[in-house]
């Protein structure tokens, strides 16, 4: 007989967060001042009696000081917590000075647009000179109020949270563990981390729960060329190109530095979506190029959004857990924004602890619905909520209903919108590219990228008519060079892969490799065999290929290392 499994090590703590970002640091800014207020009797652990309260926060990634997001944020919950807050503290951080929405035109002949864009386009050509038309934009003269981050913050994350995590450890409050993923929950002595998949599967969602709608943020921090005019702390927000359904932005931090980024959504349907071969032809479009042409790339990074909004909210709290930030559905389609909301929400968890602490109440599900719960639906995170709960809908139907849905959902705080229709499966590749590539060429495209084992998004794309991308060495450089600039790609050894395809024969049976296309590192990669095969020291942690996979049979597990870039 075997002898029994040694018993795994215990550490007795009060409070565990799996997570250190936005979320996170409002949390545990907020609990730390508490405990460091020398007016209030310190909160005791109840895990190790006489010492003070045990706080730890798990976090995957090997440094404190990481993330992928152009940032720009309104900043009022932020603000609040630091009401003398000098963005000069923050490395790479400035205050919003500028702010423009830009309509793109297609300089190349390649984009999808629907007849009434091309038309649009036209009628915006034929009128350039009685309009604020440049290099094949145009700027839209009126800012929605609900897009606007008028006093708000540009940011990167990773330098925010490495700035956050400093006060914190200062306080000598709290610890911070990272390069430490968390698998799993503890069910029988009660869940302390919001480890979301395993407590939905655990708990189940409510009623009507929609996590359908996601993005694919992707972006590059440039070194701007001496030459470049941009004031720091300008903001864009763009449409129309390189695809209707792709969001853009840049964002000027200071010394000459910028986030220029896309946000490739879920209802768009082309089945090799690839998002960095996008990115690329999104900065060199003319408007955006003027400024970028001569740069140089510092970093880039990718990661998946939830953007189902309160659809997508699962159980917030149960006993002896609750949920903050964007695994709780705090991001704001309608607004863009989820920075301040992610931070309010980890605010507002703070305060109920302290308060049922201060009681010497439980954790319970019951407790923590009348301290957290009731906080969170009575404030503007809620408010703002459920006017974009519907926001987005009408983008299932077209890229300008969508706009539409959007428009009258922010000014009319909700009340009116764009109905959607159900989530449609995704187009295969004949079907999309059905009017531009011929069925027998398509078959012959297929067999070549198959026999060189690569993705077929290049080769689709320029027979669409997407010009090749001249490569410089400097700003436009291969997807796999883009790994190694400024950033630290990390696996380590003897550990197994954290994306994992469950059933080889679904894999045999799919049509469309949507994982291969779109993984945001090139970590998975086509082969003769099913599944496809997976280089986990490429692997960003974006999470595309689980929100892609038409067949769900892609699980994304616990897993150190990705792409962390300081400056992203």
């Amino acid at each position: 007989m075997s002898e029994p499994a040694p018993p795994r090590p215990v550490m007795e703590t009060d409070i565990v967060c799996v997570g250190f970002g936005p979320a996170a640091g409002g949390f545990l800014t907020t609990l730390a001042r508490r405990q460091a207020d020398p007016s209030r009797p310190p909160l005791e652990s109840r895990a190790a009696p006489g010492l003070p309260l045990q706080v730890l926060c798990y976090e995957r990634a090997d440094d404190i000081g990481f993330g992928v997001s152009g940032a720009v944020t309104r900043a009022r919950a932020i603000r609040a917590s630091f009401p003398e807050l000098d963005p000069a503290e923050i490395p790479m951080a400035a205050a919003v000075r500028r702010e423009k929405l830009v309509y793109l035109l297609d300089p190349t002949g390649a984009s999808r647009r629907p007849f009434a864009l091309r038309l649009a386009d036209r009628l915006i050509r034929a009128l350039r000179f009685a309009l604020p038309f440049e290099h094949d934009a145009l700027e839209v003269p009126w800012l929605p109020p609900f897009l606007e981050k008028k006093d708000g913050l540009v940011l990167s994350i990773a330098q925010f949270n490495q700035w956050v995590g400093q006060q914190l450890l200062m306080t000598g409050m709290v610890q911070i563990w990272p390069a430490t993923p968390v698998a799993d929950i503890v069910v029988d002595d009660g869940p302390v981390g919001a480890v979301g998949r395993k407590l939905d599967q655990t708990f189940g969602t409510p009623e009507g729960f929609d996590n359908g709608e996601w993005a694919i943020g992707m972006k590059f921090v440039i070194e701007l060329p001496e030459r470049a005019q941009l004031e720091t702390g300008t903001v864009i927000h763009t449409i129309g190109y390189p695809e209707p359904e792709i969001f853009g932005f840049l964002y000027v931090h200071p010394e000459r530095v910028a986030s220029v980024g896309v946000f490739v959504p879920s209802w768009f349907d082309n089945p090799v979506r690839t998002a960095y071969r996008y990115l690329q032809h999104y900065i060199q479009h003319p408007y955006l190029w003027r400024h970028l042409e001569g740069g140089r790339l510092r970093s880039w990074g990718a990661k998946s959004i939830r953007e189902s909004g309160r659809r997508g909210e699962p159980w917030l709290v149960g006993n002896g857990y609750a949920r903050i930030g964007e695994g709780s559905a705090s991001t704001n389609v309608l607004t863009n924004s989820g920075i301040d909301e992610a931070w309010a929400t980890g605010v507002m968890l703070a305060e109920a602890v302290i308060e049922l602490l201060e009681q010497d109440k439980p954790f319970t599900r019951e407790n923590l619905e009348a301290a957290y719960v009731a906080r969170r639906r009575a404030s503007w995170v809620e408010e703002e909520a459920r006017i974009a709960e519907k926001a987005r809908d009408g983008f299932r139907r077209g890229f300008l209903t969508g706009l539409l849905g959007v428009a009258l959902a922010g000014l009319t705080r909700g009340r009116l919108r764009v109905p959607g229709r159900a989530h449609r499966p995704m187009a295969s590749v004949e079907d999309y590219f059905r009017d531009r590539i011929p069925a027998g060429e398509m078959a012959r495209i297929r067999e070549e990228c198959a026999r060189q084992g690569r993705a077929l998004h290049d080769a689709l794309m320029e027979r669409a008519g997407w010009p090749p991308v001249a490569f410089d060495g400097r700003l436009l450089v291969s997807h796999q060079d883009a790994l190694l600039v400024g950033g630290k790609v990390q696996a380590p050894p003897g550990v197994a892969d954290h994306v994992v395809f469950l059933y080889p024969y679904l894999c045999e049976e799919c049509g469309t490799r949507i994982c291969v296309e779109i993984c945001s590192g090139e970590a998975i990669q086509p082969r003769p065999e099913a599944p496809p095969a997976f280089e986990r020291e490429k692997c960003v942690h974006c999470g595309a290929c689980v929100w892609n996979c038409p067949q769900e049979n892609i699980v994304l597990e616990a897993g150190a290392g990705g792409l962390h870039s300081a400056e992203n």
